[in-house]
Order: structure tokens, then sequence, then C-alpha cells
């Protein structure tokens, strides 16, 4: 038994060594294995380069590498990876360090439990630590979260989390279309539709960093944010 992880790579060559050192790292529950899949989004910068000198230096791991030939978004990323994922399990991974990987764990135990087909990683219940920062953006992440529940029936505290683990089966059956950030709220929409799909929520930490240190969203992507929630969730 596999849990696939994919990570979107766009121009993260400075911290894709210790995102992928820590996640070759972690030791899973239930003696489960790791396919790692990254889905090199057209970086500009030397994340290539880094991504095949990790491969060559670990073949003992299972990792696949697929380059978009241009730059699509992040939500098309994560389309190739999940259509390329053989794992029982899929989860998400962004390239950057926010989000750690010996968490995995925490969110396969629902689903290895036999409670859960989709588990969110929510950075707002628990007591894991999470970095200060951006008041707007907890304000924004807060709106975007309460107007998804609103549309979907849910009660999720966190829909713009990276940590997002589905039954593989079920999230390929699922017609994705959202090529960037309308990811999130499509994905969310999409899967409480499902009949009896068993949606459960965790708390994990969260090292966000600033836009100086890479952070890549924006206030655009709040608006399409807003735009796909209201597309996805009201007009089906």
């Amino acid at each position: 038994m596999k849990l696939t992880i994919v990570i979107p790579v766009y121009n993260e060559e400075k911290t894709l060594k210790v995102i992928l050192s820590k996640v070759c790292s972690v030791q899973l529950i239930n003696n489960y294995k790791k396919e790692i899949v990254i889905v090199n989004d057209c970086s500009v910068d030397d994340s290539e380069v880094e991504i095949l000198k990790f491969i060559s230096d670990h073949p003992q791991h299972e990792i696949q590498y697929i380059k978009h030939e241009k730059n699509k978004g992040k939500g098309a990323a994560l389309h190739t990876g999940i259509r390329n994922a053989t794992g029982k399990y899929v989860i998400i991974q962004d390239a950057d360090l926010e989000y750690d990987p010996e968490e995995y764990n925490l969110l396969l135990k629902p689903a290895l439990d036999g409670y859960a087909d989709v588990v969110y990683g929510s950075r707002f219940i628990g007591g894991r630590p999470h970095r200060i920062l951006f008041f707007f953006h907890s304000i924004g992440n807060k709106l975007l979260t309460f107007m998804s529940n609103a549309t979907t029936n849910l009660n999720l505290t966190d829909m713009e989390t990276c940590y997002k683990m589905f039954d593989t089966q079920i999230i390929k059956g699922i017609n994705l279309v959202e090529q960037r950030f309308g990811f999130e709220p499509e994905v969310t929409a999409k899967i409480s539709r499902i009949p009896k799909i068993r949606i459960y929520e965790v708390g994990v930490s969260y090292y966000g960093r600033t836009y100086e240190e890479g952070k890549k969203i924006t206030w655009k992507d709040g608006f399409r944010a807003i735009y796909c929630i209201i597309k996805y969730g009201f007009f089906r």
C-alpha cells in the first residue's frame, strides 16, 4: 500500500533539496510506502537541476518527475500529478517549507482507521505551532472558508489548506478544470457533492513564509477563489 505525494514546483530552487529530504525521511504508519510525483510547472530558475540531482542521489526512493513545457499554474500541476498517482491515497505537498511532511501520519490515520475518504489538514485547529504573519491574509482565508462552507454545507475551518489527502480513486473520478489557485474551492465543492463521502479535518503546523521568502499567492487569487466558490458552489 502506498501514499502518493504530489509536489507542484514553480521556481523553488532554494527549498527543493530540503523539502524532498524531509518527504523521503518520513516513516509512514501501517508499513505504507511512499511514491513521490514531482511536477515542474516550467520553472525558469534551477529547480529542474535541483530535482534531477536529488533523484540521481537518491535512487532508493520511488520518484516520478514530470515537466510542463509551458507554465500552466498550480492547479494544472496538481491535475498532472493526480493523473500519475498509483498509491491508495494521494496528498498534496507544496515545494516550500510551510508544511511539515512529518505530519502525513496525522492525515493518514483517520483513513487507515476506516473513518475517512478525504482528510484536510487545518492550520486553525489543534495545538500545533503556526507562524504569525499577515492579518488580512487570515481574514481573507476565514472569509473564503465561510463562503465555501455556505455553498457546500460543510463545516471546514481551513478550505485553503495545502494539506489535502484523498482516496486516489475518488479524486481521479472528479473532473477538475481550474488551472491555478482555484483548485482549492473547486475540489472542495466537487467532493462535497459525492454521496456518502466522509470528510475529516486534523490540526497541522504552519511555517508560513513572507513574500520576500518566496510566497506567491496574491489578492488576485483571492478574487479568483471567490469566483470559483460561486461557480462551483451555486452553479453545479
